[in-house]
């Protein structure tokens, strides 16, 4: 039987070399392209962290001295509080108030007060019995020891600490979660420094201090602040080291006639500033002169007749004029409920709180990459900034704000000069 060919006939036998058969080309392989690396804010890796909760816990320190006030009774002692119980006070009640207004806006929030000054809420006792591990801000008006101890838990659990008075770092040098709201002494003779060379066209610039270790500082840290300034019309800087003994002839020497003299008095306390002023009060017919005295100028009072026609400022990182309508609110609140007028502790309360917990309530726990809104400002114009205490550091050792108003004291007011530094 004859088979059926399933098998194609071979192609017949050509002459001449086999055909070169073409491998088919294989596509190189790109090199990867490498993402660049994205740094985290401020190389602090929990600032690149989004942190969003449904509700948020808020701790307030406030030194109120309950544990004084209430020693024995209940009553209040003279039907009136204690003076030096009224600061921390009015500072709680601020945040209070602005917590409650918060509150109504929508958002939820757990809340702790402690008295920094009672038995119960000793710091270091509220961290051992884990009381704050919870807790997403904490914002405090607190000075040394209770700072250090704050900051130290807040570096460790990551939170964020608001030091809301105090005008020191308190030896902390590597905490870029404390924000510091009332500037330090060194930011102030560095704003009035920059004021004294911009705000004058001819001026003599003189650092008037005393012969003390503490004013010898300062005195290098403006003169620190001039080696660094880059202004190219900054007039030279002499320094004055007065004493008791200091001569009118002495002092005239470093005085011109013919433009205003700038004086950078470095004393902090009032009676040392008023020697040194009723000393230049002699020269003030022959020699024009501003006064630029320190931050705690502000709570003096140069009512004596030898202070008259002399012009003085001093500088701060808060002024209100109280015409805004949040100063109105806290103004109505204390009237209606209390019959007085509030104090800047209670103002700063009201807006600090209402300030960084609106920013939490916006941004998340780790608000810290955008942490100056302006559409946030209450009365104050925030400028928080990094400060790097050594060359090379590239991890803030604590973020402060650098908002300095300088501001000239006044018979009746005080009257704010620039609007912000």
């Amino acid at each position: 039987m004859q088979a059926c060919s399933v098998f194609r006939k071979a192609p017949a036998k050509t002459d001449g070399p086999p055909p070169v058969l073409n491998k088919p080309k294989t596509e190189e392989k790109k090199p990867e392209e490498k993402q660049p690396e994205v740094k985290a804010p401020f190389n602090v890796p929990a600032f690149a962290k989004e942190v969003k909760r449904a509700s948020y816990n808020v701790a307030i320190f406030a030194p109120m001295y309950l544990d004084s006030v209430f020693a024995t009774s209940l009553d209040i002692p003279g039907r009136t509080m204690p003076r030096y119980v009224l600061p921390g006070l009015e500072f709680y009640e601020g945040a209070q108030l602005a917590l409650d207004s918060l509150s109504r806006q929508g958002l939820r929030l757990n809340v702790q007060v402690f008295d920094n000054k009672a038995r119960q809420a000793d710091v270091a006792a509220l961290i051992r019995n884990r009381q704050l591990d919870a807790v997403d801000l904490i914002i405090g008006a607190v000075s040394t020891p209770e700072l250090k101890q704050l900051s130290d838990f807040a570096k460790q659990k990551e939170i964020n600490l608001v030091s809301a008075t105090y005008p020191n770092a308190a030896g902390i040098s590597d905490n870029p979660f404390l924000l510091i709201g009332s500037s330090t002494l060194k930011s102030h003779v560095e704003a009035i420094h920059d004021y004294t060379q911009k705000g004058f066209a001819n001026k003599n610039i003189l650092i008037v201090r005393r012969g003390t270790a503490f004013e010898a500082d300062i005195a290098n840290q403006i003169k620190h602040a001039y080696e660094k300034m880059n202004y190219d019309k900054k007039a030279r800087i002499r320094e004055v080291v007065w004493s008791e003994t200091t001569t009118d002839l002495q002092l005239t020497q470093y005085l011109l006639t013919d433009r205003p003299n700038l004086l950078i008095v470095t004393a902090l306390d009032e009676l040392g500033a008023k020697t040194i002023l009723r000393k230049l009060a002699t020269q003030k017919a022959t020699y024009p002169m501003h006064i630029f005295g320190m931050p705690t100028w502000d709570v003096m009072k140069f009512k004596e007749p030898e202070f008259s026609g002399i012009t003085m400022y001093y500088s701060s990182p808060y002024y209100n004029d109280k015409t805004d309508i949040y100063s109105k609110y806290v103004i109505d609140h204390f009237k209606n409920v209390y019959k007085s007028r509030p104090s800047d502790m209670a103002f700063k309360g009201f807006e600090l709180t209402y300030y960084f917990v609106k920013l939490l309530a916006q941004d998340g726990v780790y608000f810290n990459k955008d942490i100056n809104k302006p559409g946030n400002r209450m009365f104050t114009s925030y400028n928080f900034q990094p400060v790097y205490l050594k060359e090379g550091d590239v991890v803030p050792a604590y973020f402060e704000n650098k908002n300095i108003y300088i501001i000239q004291k006044g018979d009746s007011a005080d009257f704010k000069m620039n609007s912000a530094l």
